[in-house]
């Protein structure tokens, strides 16, 4: 029989440190970043860097096994390396929202120092002022009078210059305060975002895998691992041209269900316009509708969970958008902040089918900050409008607007270059910013949307030769 030793009685006996013993994804989860050991902190690093070199290896097969023929071992090989790449990424991606959280814990306790240095300046700057006052109410003429010697007078004088200098360093010091603060918020905004995005990610992640269990089961199950009725399967399973113009395109942000061949039509147009494929643009508004259902319908005011739905940074683009496209800011839907069970995670405030946050369509929708976030719209900055031909301002809950929107931000992200590559990051772009590439656990996000747009380009192909 073999002796077995418990991990900790290693660390009480050998001094073996975590480093050494075995190192798991669920105690990683659990560090706590500001009172771990070092060591502790370096091998969760390192376990981090080995799950993201192994989603890269999963990611390189499924490449490698896509230019092969279609064939039933090709398609569960496949499916299985998808599987096991998602069953890793949600232990990264565990191990980065523990991490986001507590950097919002710093952020949030960096604020409340800030805070705490903005209340004491104040006090400070008021004793000054009301010194200042004090001073103010007697003219130097009524001073020197009032003084038995001129030496008397100098030194009244010098206080009075002195609490002059003192008020003034205080209102720099102040002035720096307050700058630091709006930083912090700023920084602790984005973070909440990014842990947002991380556990929506999360979420579908774990449906995507439960979708392709079901998908690779379902193959066995009718093909017996015959290739001949695997293929049969697959023709069997291909929508017609009549049932693809019978179809409907559903579209996030209350855009609704589109007839298939009308929302076609409009990425078309927007292709035209970009040379970004039609089927990757429906790609990514499919993908953005199946995010957006799971986050329902809010006002930008709206409390949820004890905060406004909309960002602070969001609010003042919105306002001026409200009043130059005439809709009312009390009642139009955004997207709600995204809420598992009774925690919230980051702001909602995404609008119409292109899911794009008003400071995102103010780049394409002609609002120009002139500084201290105060926008105004220029029409010769809408991109959109200009596009179009149109007359009126670009809209963001307008369809063909949305649909242009969407292709203008991924040809900014390199999808032009029209390579399954290119479109992959751009779609990782489009949903974790510029740098989201250099992340492996983004990289679910770019396989979904390139899944859906060889579908949607089949499907666009059987319809156009219908």
């Amino acid at each position: 029989m073999k002796a077995f030793v418990p991990v900790f009685l290693l660390f009480f006996i050998f001094g073996v440190s975590r480093a050494e013993a075995a190192v798991t994804v669920e105690f990683c989860t659990a560090l706590n970043a500001a009172t771990a050991p070092e060591s502790d902190k370096e091998a969760c690093k390192a376990l981090l860097g080995q799950i993201d070199q192994q989603i890269l290896v999963q990611q390189q097969l499924v490449e490698r096994k896509q230019t092969e023929r279609q064939s039933i071992e090709r398609d569960i090989d496949i499916l299985s390396a998808q599987i096991k790449k998602s069953q890793l990424g949600i232990q990264s991606r565990s191990m980065a929202i523990r991490q986001i959280s507590e950097q919002i814990g710093q952020k949030e306790g960096i604020i409340d120092i800030l805070t705490d240095r903005q209340s004491k300046q104040r006090k400070s700057v008021a004793s000054l002022l009301r010194k200042t006052e004090e001073i103010d109410d007697n003219s130097l003429i009524e001073v020197l009078l009032a003084n038995k010697s001129f030496s008397e007078f100098f030194a009244d004088f010098e206080d009075y210059r002195t609490i002059n200098n003192s008020l003034r360093e205080s209102l720099q010091v102040l002035s720096g305060i307050q700058q630091d603060t709006t930083l912090q918020k700023r920084s602790l905004e984005d973070k909440q975002q990014e842990e947002a995005k991380a556990k929506q990610l999360q979420e579908a992640e774990k449906a995507a895998i439960q979708v392709k269990e079901a998908e690779k089961s379902d193959i066995l199950e009718v093909t017996k691992g015959e290739e001949a009725v695997y293929q049969a399967h697959l023709a069997q399973t291909q929508k017609t041209a009549v049932q693809l113009r019978q179809a409907l395109f559903q579209l996030a942000g209350g855009g609704g269900r589109i007839p298939f061949p009308e929302a076609v039509s409009l990425a078309k147009f927007a292709s035209t316009k970009t040379g970004v494929s039609a089927s990757f643009i429906l790609a990514i508004l499919e993908q953005e509708s199946e995010f957006g259902a799971n986050i329902g319908q809010c006002t930008y005011d709206q409390m949820v969970q004890g905060k406004p739905t909309m960002g602070p940074g969001s609010v003042p683009v919105f306002t001026v958008m409200a009043g130059v496209l005439g809709f009312d800011i009390s009642s139009q839907k955004v997207s709600c902040p995204i809420s598992y069970g009774s925690t919230r995670y980051g702001w909602g405030g995404a609008m119409g089918p292109s899911q794009f946050i008003p400071s995102t369509w103010a780049l394409y929708g002609g609002y120009v900050n002139t500084g201290d976030d105060k926008y105004v719209y220029q029409p010769g900055s809408d991109a959109i409008r200009q596009l179009i031909g149109s007359n009126a301002p670009s809209n963001p809950f307008r369809n063909q607007d949305a649909f242009l929107a969407t292709s203008l931000l991924m040809r900014d992200n390199g999808a032009t270059a029209g390579t399954y590559n290119a479109e992959w990051t751009a779609a990782i772009r489009y949903y974790s910013g510029w740098n989201g590439i250099n992340n492996p656990k983004n990289h679910f996000y770019g396989d979904q949307v390139m899944e859906r747009k060889a579908r949607l380009e089949a499907e666009i192909k059987t319809l156009d030769a219908g």
